[in-house]
């Protein structure tokens, strides 16, 4: 009886073995995606948090973007700008 279940766990184990190492050829003809490290990230000019573009909030003055963290961050800059502002 216990030759059977160590034989029977043997064989399992063989078996995911070959399952694994057939894996990697499974995969091989899926498309890769962009890595999230190669995004590219920008300073928001309130906190110092760097922001990706894609999560970031877009906000524009004199015709050049700026990416902040949230909207709290652009609110505080836009206040900025209208203090600043003659």
């Amino acid at each position: 009886m216990i030759r059977s279940l160590i034989w029977a766990l043997l064989l399992y184990v063989g078996y995911r073995i070959i399952k694994a190492l057939a894996a990697p050829e499974k995969m091989a003809g899926k498309p890769v995606e962009k890595m999230d490290s190669a995004e590219i990230t920008h300073r928001d000019p309130v906190c110092g948090v760097y922001v990706s573009e894609k999560e970031a909030v877009v906000g524009r003055h004199n015709g050049q973007r700026h990416y902040f963290c949230s909207m709290d961050c652009l609110e505080k800059y836009r206040e900025k700008l209208d203090h600043s502002s003659p």
